[in-house]
Parts: structure tokens; sequence; C-alpha cells
């Protein structure tokens, strides 16, 4: 019996370090918004601290069963209130840091999962 690797339609996170993301093999040093179905879209904010409502209102407009938010090099939390649109939607909502988020969504892709990574990818002072 020969084993081969399921081949798979969907973006996939190839790799992350401090300050970048890559997406099929092209690296983004910006955050970005990640879709399952193939879309790919910067997503407006270079730091946790410029995260607002309208941000999370933004992710409640795709087709998804859950979101995975990658919230940089570090775990933080949203406040709860920036998630009712998310929630009017049924629509799941996990925080972790950006390179498990990354590691989490690639999983949930891989299974055929309508899953989004939104992920903030912050740039190392210095």
């Amino acid at each position: 019996m020969k084993f081969q690797p399921d081949k798979s339609n969907t973006l996939t996170v190839t790799g992350y370090d401090r300050g970048w993301v890559a997406v099929d093999k092209q690296r983004y040093e910006h955050s970005l918004v990640v879709c399952s179905n193939g879309s790919l879209q910067p997503w407006n904010c270079n730091s946790f601290a410029d995260l607002g409502p309208a941000h999370f209102a933004q992710l409640a407009d795709f087709d998804v069963e859950t979101i995975i938010f990658g919230s940089g090099n570090c775990l933080r939390f949203p406040s709860p209130a920036w998630l009712a649109p998310l929630i009017a939607q049924r629509i799941g909502f996990e925080t972790m840091d950006t390179p498990a988020a990354c590691r989490t969504y690639n999983v949930l892709a891989g299974e055929g999962r309508k899953v989004l990574l939104a992920a903030v990818v912050e740039v190392p002072a210095g």
C-alpha cells in the first residue's frame, strides 16, 4: 500500500514568525484574514491595540462556522461586546496567540471545515 498526503484546495498557513505569516508560501508582513474557501485579504490593524468593534463586525460577513482569532505575539482577548455580530450569526469564536491560531486554522481547514483565520501580525520593535 502506498501512502500519499491528502490534497487540499484550501489556503494553508505554511510558515510564521514574529512579524510575518506565510500563506501558500507567500509571506505577509501585515495582519490578514484567511478563509478556508480561498479568500485572503489584509486586516486593517497593525497591533492588538488597533482593534475595535468594526474589525469583528467585518468578520461576521464571511460564511464560516468558526473564527480562529490570532491576537498577536501573546494571548489577549477582545472585548466581549465586540463579538456581538458574531454571536448574532451563531459563528464560533476562539482566541489564541497568532502562532497557535495558524496551526489550529490548518487543522480545521484540512478537515474541510468552514473556518476563518483572523491574524494580528505584529512587527517586532527595533
